[in-house]
């Protein structure tokens, strides 16, 4: 990628490229880091040490004002009043119809003001719309917070060495104001992996390559490195990617997000009846794990086609890796309900290489 005054320019850009980032994604008009060296090397090191990963690109969009929880509850499906402050939850933010919107954390920071911490779309326009034209008493910004991860089994070593050894006790989804590198920063026990550790929420851009060096320095002694989401890593952890594997034209049942909503809730939301009509009905399809037979196959571009065994189209594969722990073509697909069991067998046509494949559940060692 070309990286031009265009493109909006992360405070940790200048360390992650110092360390050898060599391939940009475009995320929410900021770059984000992919790779280092490689996803299967930069995989191995972070199931075994600890990575700072500049992921400012994840932006946050503030709601702040006497109506703030009302208009965070008529955007979700997920009940916000149980969310207590200081604490996260994970919420898909869904159209009238039930269509995804994004598929934010967010945090609650005080009784009238959160922050979602979004993924890769237009949260803080589609918030200002519905804000004034339900003349709700918030204001709706995009505050000056740059998230650092610190991901891995040896993060909570490097935070307690940094920060304080009662970083070891934020539960998870939870988080706590500290001050580090000089600035006030929000630590939560997040991340965008299976391997544990934390997001460093960043309120000062100009600090970002202090807040960097001092996570960097401390972590030598345990092999830190620089590393980003890893298609791998979160792939075989099950974590769904908005964009890829859910967009608005995905509801949240079909998503297989239902742990994350809550449907019959008080608060009034947008997606409620279309929620509904889906738990009437049943879903026409679901998003569903496969395994794909043979070597590794060429990275995706577009949708690959999932053929019942009689040629049918009846899905699509959404993202899909070489995966090393089980040494095999790992995926995501969503798939026609009628051929969702475990155990199905169906065909992948992956522009022109054709492969059978598994249907399992959304557990990988599951049949």
């Amino acid at each position: 990628m070309i990286l031009s005054r265009r493109l909006r320019k992360s405070p940790y850009e200048k360390r992650a490229i110092e360390n050898g980032a060599s391939f940009f994604s475009l995320y929410n008009k900021m770059t984000l880091p992919m790779v280092y060296e490689s996803y299967e090397k930069s995989y191995e090191h972070l199931c075994k040490h600890v990575q700072l990963w500049d992921v400012a690109c994840q932006r946050q969009v503030e709601i702040v004002g006497p109506d703030a929880l009302r208009l965070t509850e008529l955007i979700t499906p997920r009940d916000i009043s149980k969310c207590a402050v200081g604490q996260c939850l994970y919420a898909p933010l869904c159209d009238e119809y039930g269509g995804i919107i994004n598929d934010p954390i967010i945090l609650r920071l005080a009784e009238d003001r959160f922050w979602l911490s979004i993924a890769d779309s237009d949260v803080c326009l589609w918030v200002k719309g519905i804000a004034y034209g339900r003349g709700f008493d918030v204001k709706v910004f995009e505050p000056d917070v740059s998230p650092l991860a610190i991901q891995g089994p040896k993060a909570d070593d490097l935070m307690a060495d940094v920060v304080g050894a009662h970083t070891r006790d934020i539960r998870f989804f939870w988080f706590i104001d500290e001050t580090v590198a000089g600035t006030p920063v929000k630590i939560a026990r997040s991340g965008w992996s299976g391997k544990g550790g934390f997001e460093v929420y960043l309120q000062d851009s100009s600090r970002g390559e202090e807040l960097w060096d001092l996570f960097w320095g401390v972590g030598q002694k345990y092999n830190v490195g620089p590393g980003a989401p890893n298609l791998i890593e979160r792939i075989e952890t099950g974590l769904k990617s908005y964009g890829a594997d859910m967009t608005i034209d995905t509801n949240p049942i079909e998503a297989a997000l239902e742990c994350y909503i809550d449907i019959d809730k008080e608060a009034e939301y947008m997606c409620r009846d279309a929620l509904v009509s889906v738990r009437e009905k049943g879903e026409s399809r679901r998003l569903v794990n496969l395994f794909i037979d043979g070597e590794d196959m060429a990275p995706m571009r577009s949708d690959w086609p999932v053929l019942s065994e009689n040629g049918a189209k009846v899905g699509f594969v959404t993202s899909k890796v070489w995966s090393l722990k089980y040494e095999t073509n790992i995926a995501f697909a969503m798939i026609d309900a009628p051929h969702i069991r475990p155990g199905t067998r169906v065909t992948i046509d992956a522009e022109g290489d054709v492969r059978s494949a598994v249907v399992r559940t959304d557990r990988w060692e599951s049949t």
